[in-house]
């Protein structure tokens, strides 16, 4: 794509859909004279505000594409654990994060002025929802504040955390120009949306396409040459509330997805049925089949939070969106369903899940992470606890959990499977030794793939 053709993804419909035919090629094997934010490593300096579980592989992928990384974190454990390097962080990722840290190319900071001496600035913070489902702002507001207050004629500025459509404009572009910063000439504003999937090898941040959207065309065409040093491909749009869209809508479309995937394994269960063939079966079709497997629910800080930035937005303006709402709420609901079909599974031997002795295998988001974030298997051990069974958890990799009680609970070392009532398969992690389970008189297989023991049931 060369840069005249770069300016027609934002102009006008028609040529908008110009620009969209084509990818915007990295030029991180091309390397120039390099300028603000140029293509060569020893000319430009990015910082990352947020070194979290987006923040961190950035910073990492950018070890020997710029002279400088500055990182920011308010959190000083946070960079006290990511400078003991025990952050949670695998592959290619974690050796350039330690290259990074061996060459002191990476340089961690709470100071939010430290972005003034970069030359990009790249905003990774996180953007929950509260125990209302309503969009928690505070660490966006606040980073989106301090970078521009620090920021310097010349720079980019690039946001990545999932949002509401119109905070690019908001909360920097806007500002910025309130500071008397013209954007599009002094400085340059633009959302290109994260696409980090922890602890899966398959999809790197390299061969992962970006979009990205300027507040203008030459915002855009900045943004695009940083970001082009992240992944070969960046895919233009037409303004940064079209990439803010982008984004809401990538993680609605697959929150829609796993609620109906929930829903069709409880149909199957109702016909006698396995989902996770059916599912495999309807996925042989080559056109207009997209499937999910079921499981225990949905978890990770995407997935079950994005989708209300959106609602919360829409529900403001007053307008609704009834089949999003009812995904979420199938979503929100699902480890209640897990915990009711454990009493099921009891009730069916005789049992009662009150008094059960029950252990929870994993409880991280997903398979191979430390990743709490939003675990479905936390509101299922305290639904466990709420009625009355001696729920505990096995996990290696997360030693220690809070549930939304407040209640503290660590993971159990020594095990053995006749020691329990009832196992409820959540999470498997590679390379972990489940042979003990078979032996728990009663297995509830909510992943519908734990074929190790075959009296399991699943939900």
């Amino acid at each position: 794509m060369t840069e005249s053709t770069l300016s027609l993804a934002v102009n006008g419909r028609e040529q908008q859909l110009v620009g969209k035919l084509n990818l915007f090629r990295s030029p991180a094997k091309e390397r120039g004279n390099g300028d603000s934010c140029g293509n060569g490593a020893a000319t430009w300096s990015a910082a990352i505000v947020g070194l979290g579980y987006v923040g961190l592989p950035t910073a990492a992928a950018l070890h020997g594409q710029c002279a400088r990384i500055i990182g920011v974190d308010v959190n000083l454990e946070r960079l006290r654990e990511i400078e003991a390097r025990q952050a949670d962080l695998a592959g290619p990722d974690r050796v350039r994060l330690d290259a990074a840290l061996d060459d002191g190319s990476l340089q961690m900071t709470s100071d939010p002025a430290a972005v003034s001496a970069a030359d990009a600035v790249i905003i990774c913070v996180p953007t929950p929802v509260d125990t209302s489902y309503v969009p928690d702002l505070r660490a966006l507001r606040g980073a989106c504040e301090s970078v521009v207050a620090h920021a310097r004629p010349g720079q980019t500025l690039i946001l990545t955390s999932t949002t509401y459509v119109g905070t690019t404009r908001e909360l920097l572009a806007e500002p910025l120009e309130r500071r008397g910063l013209h954007v599009g000439s002094d400085v340059f504003v633009a959302f290109s949306p994260e696409r980090i999937d922890p602890g899966n090898l398959d999809h790197l941040q390299r061969n992962t396409p970006r979009v990205v959207g300027g507040v203008s065309a030459e915002c855009a065409k900045r943004a695009a040459t940083v970001i082009g040093h992240l992944t070969d491909n960046v895919y233009l749009v037409s303004s940064a509330e079209a990439a803010e869209a982008t984004k809401l809508y990538e993680n609605i479309f697959r929150a829609v997805s796993l609620a109906l995937a929930n829903e069709f394994a409880d149909a199957c269960g109702a016909l006698h049925l396995d989902p996770v063939e059916v599912t495999l079966a309807a996925a042989t079709k080559p056109y207009g089949f997209l499937g999910a497997f079921p499981g225990p629910g949905v978890g990770g800080h995407c997935i079950p939070c994005d989708p209300h930035y959106l609602l919360w937005q829409l529900d403001r303006d007053g307008h609704r969106s009834p089949l999003i709402e009812q995904a979420m709420t199938g979503i929100r609901l699902r480890p209640t369903r897990v915990a009711e079909r454990a009493r099921e599974v009891l009730a069916a031997e005789g049992n009662t899940l009150a008094g059960a002795r029950v252990i929870v295998i994993g409880v991280s988001y997903k398979a191979g992470v430390q990743d709490l974030r939003e675990s479905s298997a936390l509101p299922l051990i305290a639904g466990l606890l709420g009625e009355g069974a001696e729920a505990h958890y096995y996990d290696p990799l997360v030693p220690r959990i809070e549930l939304p009680t407040g209640l503290h609970m660590q993971s159990e070392e020594a095990l053995a499977g006749s020691d329990w009532d009832l196992a409820i398969i959540h999470t498997v992690h590679p390379n972990l030794d489940y042979s003990w389970v078979r032996d728990c008189p009663q297995i509830l297989d909510a992943t519908y793939q734990f074929d190790v023991a075959p009296h399991r049931v699943v939900v």
